[in-house]
């Protein structure tokens, strides 16, 4: 029995295991005892490294920066030599410019011109802006008030030899990648992309550019996955719409299995007639769960199929956005080597509508979260929240998160609300 078996095992032994209705932070957990990230590494240019994830730390080979400098454009000056209250003149010995350093001491009643980012002179201790001087004559008047050491920037400040500078699972954004240039690094390790095929099922769907027959809508949920997905920087493989047949849906999953690390479905998970999803799953794979005591997106399959991850998404737009965000993003970034991986913030507010629930299962309704005047953050909800308007989410910019016990909510009741990953 292999590894995978054995975890599928302890999961429907543990006490809660309820395959047509797991409670959704039962079904995160059950996802994560199924997440191991990608092992292969590859060597790129700093450059190409943008929005991957580190494989390895970066130890800082030096000193940031390297040596005492200037935080200001002012003067050099011995701290000894200033007044508390008073004015004191210097004699100005020389100036020291960024990548040009001021050569001798700073001798007791003598200072140096010095410009941002300039190797400050041996005998200074202070730098003093240029704005709280008078200068003539090659003297300046300092008055007091200074504080010794003041305006340094001190060698290693940032970071010091020997220190790791970024952890491996980080993923490089301009910032880290202007930090690693920092260093002098030119190229780094980071994990193969995360290779992610899915595709839409149902007689139904009608690709974009042809008409509409009777019953037929636009694949919608395709060009949704594609954009979340790019989004998390995977490699996208998007294989069209697969008829609800059985035999093409079979060769549809062993094809996506082959190339991909992680295979995702919209539509064909519920318990329609010609929902062979669920079905097929068992027979070539493995199933997890696949309904979710939540509103909208009750249909979600979790699996694994000849060795790649599988999520069965609902076939309803918003039911599509609600699992993802819920379920498959954090997956993703966890099987893409992100450590830790970023949380949705979460907190509460006010909510400003009235919002209707029945008790028995999570609900994610769509919110607009807004301040005020005064500062202050309520949350109102978008409304109407049936999972084919997807105007609703387009609108959105959280979910209102209201638990399985929670009935109705009358406005002011202080809910808890998830910000979405386009907003932060």
């Amino acid at each position: 029995m292999t590894t995978s078996e054995n975890s599928i095992r302890a999961a429907s032994c543990a006490d809660d295991y309820d395959p047509n209705s797991m409670p959704v932070g039962k079904a995160r957990e059950f996802i994560a005892r199924f997440l191991t990230p990608v092992a292969v590494v590859e060597r790129v240019n700093i450059r190409a490294g943008l929005g991957r994830v580190l494989a390895e730390d970066i130890v800082s080979p030096l000193d940031v920066p390297s040596h005492d400098n200037s935080a200001m454009d002012g003067y050099a000056v011995r701290f000894a030599d200033l007044k508390a209250d008073g004015e004191v003149t210097l004699t100005v010995a020389g100036t020291a410019f960024a990548g040009v350093p001021f050569n001798g001491n700073v001798q007791s009643g003598a200072c140096v011109r010095i410009m941002t980012g300039a190797v400050v002179p041996e005998g200074a201790d202070t730098i003093v802006m240029q704005e709280h001087v008078k200068a003539a004559d090659k003297k300046v008047t300092i008055g007091g008030g200074h504080r010794k050491n003041q305006n340094l920037r001190r060698a290693g400040e940032d970071l010091k030899t020997g220190q790791v500078a970024l952890k491996r699972g980080t993923l490089l954004r301009p910032a880290e990648i202007g930090l690693v240039a920092s260093l002098g690094v030119g190229e780094i390790s980071v994990y193969r992309k995360l290779r992610v095929a899915f595709f839409s099922t149902g007689d139904e769907l009608v690709s974009i550019g042809k008409p509409l027959g009777a019953g037929q809508i636009y694949d919608s949920n395709r060009y949704t996955i594609h954009g979340m997905l790019t989004q998390l920087g995977c490699e996208v493989i998007d294989m069209g719409v697969v008829r609800d047949d059985p035999k093409l849906l079979e060769q549809a999953f062993y094809d996506a299995a082959r190339c991909a690390d992680v295979v995702i479905t919209s539509g064909g998970v519920s318990v329609g007639e010609a929902d062979f999803v669920k079905e097929l799953l068992e027979r070539m794979g493995e199933v997890v769960f696949w309904k979710i005591a939540m509103k909208p997106g009750r249909p979600l399959a979790y699996g694994r199929i000849a060795g790649a991850h599988f999520f069965g998404l609902p076939g309803n737009p918003v039911s599509v956005m609600v699992t993802f965000y819920q379920f498959v993003r954090d997956a993703l970034l966890k099987l893409a080597g992100r450590d830790p991986v970023p949380v949705l913030p979460t907190f509460t507010v006010p909510c400003t509508s009235t919002l209707k629930k029945a008790p028995g299962r999570t609900e994610f309704q769509r919110g607009v979260l807004s301040q005020d005047a005064g500062g202050k953050w309520s949350v109102r909800v978008t409304g109407e929240q049936g999972s084919g308007i997807l105007s609703s989410m387009t609108e959105a910019n959280c979910f209102i998160i209201l638990p399985t016990d929670q009935g109705n909510v009358s406005p002011g009741t202080v809910v808890e609300v998830q910000v979405m990953e386009s907003v932060v």
